[in-house]
């Protein structure tokens, strides 16, 4: 079963709380995801206590639990880096008057499209732990083993922006290289995967019919896609910058983007000494 009704009621919780994306566009994959990702796992564990099921309590607790730290931490982060990029940009009124300018309005169908997808994609991601309560799954092995990956990856990402914000104020002219960044150049992406890659295995034991497990599969996978795509952006903006430096290149070539111990260290085109 795919228990459409609950999945309706939670596609609205996601849907308002990224809504913040009509106030800025990147907000929708940004801070508005982060809202969404913890209502999300808020509205579930209500669901549980109207109408509990065979799953016990604390495990449903945990989970919901997982998901608010996640969303609260991530939207927090955001905030405040974006927040301080704004107190910088005031002290140059004609930058700031010129960035502002320069923004491209969406329209609005377009903003509305890209709302209504990342409402579902959001859906798809918590849906793990709806499907678990309500398929009244007991076992609390594998839930148990993918709660510790994905507070493995909270971990991660936590340290990994800790990490860089620390370099970056000593070194603002150079990628962070030290801690995590030693491993791998995304550690912020790889924890992402991981915490999904948690959640997800959580979901194994309790999955049912192929609606179940398309809809867990799909949100993984995109998740994944997601974080490359991102470290791709963010590789290409960084050979921008820093491409015409040694320390960088020679940093890049030996240390894998996104997955540590896979030899995948770029995912552009190298142009140097063009």
């Amino acid at each position: 079963m795919m228990y459409w009704s609950l999945l309706g009621i939670l596609f609205i919780v996601c849907a308002l709380l990224c809504s913040v994306g009509f106030y800025k566009f990147v907000y929708f994959l940004s801070v508005g995801y982060g809202l969404a990702i913890a209502g999300g796992g808020i509205a579930i564990f209500v669901m549980y206590l109207l109408n509990p099921s065979a799953t016990p309590l604390w495990l449903v607790a945990m989970q919901a639990a997982l998901f608010l730290v996640y969303g609260a931490r991530l939207s927090g982060f955001l905030l405040v880096r974006e927040f301080k990029s704004a107190s910088f940009q005031k002290t140059n009124v004609a930058k700031d008057s010129l960035a502002k300018n320069n923004e491209k309005k969406m329209p609005v169908f377009v903003l509305f499209t890209i709302w209504l997808v990342v409402a579902v994609l959001y859906v798809a991601q918590v849906s793990p732990m709806l499907f678990r309560f309500k398929n009244e799954s007991t076992d609390i092995l594998l839930p148990a083993i993918g709660m510790g990956i994905s507070v493995l990856g909270l971990i991660i990402e936590s340290v990994a922006d800790r990490q860089k914000s620390a370099q970056k104020n000593i070194r603002p002219d150079m990628v962070a290289t030290k801690g995590l960044y030693k491993i791998v150049r995304c550690p912020n992406y790889f924890g992402e995967i991981t915490f999904w890659t948690g959640i997800f295995v959580s979901g194994v034991s309790t999955y049912t019919g192929w609606g179940q497990w398309i809809t867990a599969i799909v949100a993984y996978i995109s998740i994944v896609y997601i974080m490359f795509n991102g470290a791709e952006r963010m590789e290409k903006r960084q050979m921008k910058q820093y491409g015409d430096k040694e320390e960088y290149n020679a940093y890049a070539d030996k240390t894998p983007i996104i997955l540590p111990l896979l030899p995948i260290y770029h995912l552009n085109k190298k142009e140097r000494g063009e």
